[in-house]
């Protein structure tokens, strides 16, 4: 189970395909300026799709979600005490906190999740996905992103109901953000599984694997396109090998990353940002922004008291090894005094204190965190 709730840090990376709309709640005249956030990926933004699912990647007991205002301090299903960084930047900023907006966008699989409920945005994130089919299957159920992109096709007809087809294709082209948050899960919960498990490894070299992840990726994100979509910010995968479960099952000093993640990571992050730059140009009208999480988050991991965290190797919640980075977060989990001076909530997710420091430099960071723009950039793209 520790495998699935890998720190896709960039993965935080962010990978992110966070749509963020900034349309109208059913009246234009009364909403402009409002929007919605499309949100696909993995655990670090399921918003509770996989409450929903017979699964053992599951956030729904306590402590998760002990900071989460909106519910209470209850758990959602999210793998985090508090917001994740969908919520942060598609809730707080885009969508509008500041503007008076009451609401997240709802996971796709919650049965409120229909008719203008949809203009604020749908999460369908899922705990264990991954780019590739087979990924996550040691967790038994997940929605994988070729899923995620077939419920969008489902909101996608709704959204036509809710506002008639042609004001409901400006809501999506011109107005809507998505955001993709995957991929660290293809190499911790796939490629680098042990035989045990039949991971890709088997039966492929790294330079195979990331050539299916790309080949994959490009027709998600090219189907996505075919929906109306054409904003679109893609995080990449973080580095997973300076998670606190790696660095727990490999005996490492604090300073310390297993190497074999890092490189793959990084080895996939340099083909995703050509991937990015080829649709970029294949596909009129169309914005990819590529996030560069993997630096965000190993300038945090490496400069973490600058941040004001007291460390970034040790899990708020968990049990097991020296970082507390064996078993997942739960009831009988060991936890922190002063959440907020975490960087890792769990062995594999950020806290919502690191999460929020990401945000900020997503939304308003220079090219070398986020290109060719920003988020509030992106954001406005389009709209003069």
């Amino acid at each position: 189970m520790a495998m699935e709730y890998s720190y896709t840090l960039a993965c935080v990376g962010f990978v992110l395909l966070i749509v963020f709309n900034l349309s109208y709640l059913g009246n234009a005249a009364e909403n402009q300026g409002l929007g919605a956030s499309f949100i696909f990926g993995d655990s670090l933004v399921d918003a509770g799709n996989n409450n929903y699912l017979p699964t053992l990647s599951k956030a729904n007991m306590v402590p998760n979600g002990i900071d989460f205002n909106a519910s209470g301090g209850k758990p959602t299903g999210r793998f985090t005490n508090g917001r994740t960084i969908g919520d942060i930047v598609g809730k707080g900023i885009l969508v509008g906190e500041e503007l008076g907006q009451p609401k997240y966008a709802l996971p796709y699989l919650s049965p409120d999740a229909k008719g203008k409920a949809l203009l604020v945005g749908v999460n369908y994130a899922s705990g264990a996905a991954g780019i590739m089919n087979a990924t996550g299957r040691i967790f038994v159920n997940r929605v994988g992103m070729d899923i995620q992109v077939d419920f969008f096709n489902q909101t996608r007809m709704q959204i036509d109901n809710v506002l008639g087809p042609s004001q409901a294709k400006e809501y999506i082209m011109k107005r809507s953000i998505f955001s993709v948050t995957i991929g660290s899960n293809d190499f911790l919960n796939n490629y680098l599984l042990p035989v045990l498990y039949i991971g890709a490894r088997i039966s492929q070299s790294p330079d195979a694997f990331i050539d299916d992840l790309i080949s994959h990726f490009r027709v998600q994100l090219t189907r996505l396109y075919q929906l109306d979509a054409r904003k679109f910010v893609i995080g990449n995968v973080g580095p997973i090998g300076c998670i606190p479960y790696q660095r727990t099952i490999n005996q490492l000093n604090a300073d310390q990353c297993v190497d074999l993640p890092n490189k793959l990571a990084l080895q996939y992050n340099g083909r995703l940002k050509g991937l990015l730059a080829e649709l970029s140009e294949n596909l009129p009208g169309s914005t990819f922004v590529y996030a560069n999480v993997y630096d965000v988050v190993m300038d945090l991991i490496t400069n973490y008291d600058k941040y004001g965290f007291t460390t970034a190797s040790v899990a708020c919640c968990g049990t097991g090894g020296q970082y507390a980075g064996i078993i997942p977060c739960g009831p009988q989990s060991s936890l922190c005094k002063d959440r907020s001076m975490h960087v890792f909530w769990d062995p594999y997710h950020p806290s919502e204190a690191a999460n929020l420091i990401l945000a900020k430099k997503l939304l308003d960071g220079d090219t070398r965190i986020i290109s060719p723009m920003n988020l509030r950039q992106l954001r406005d793209h389009g709209l003069g």
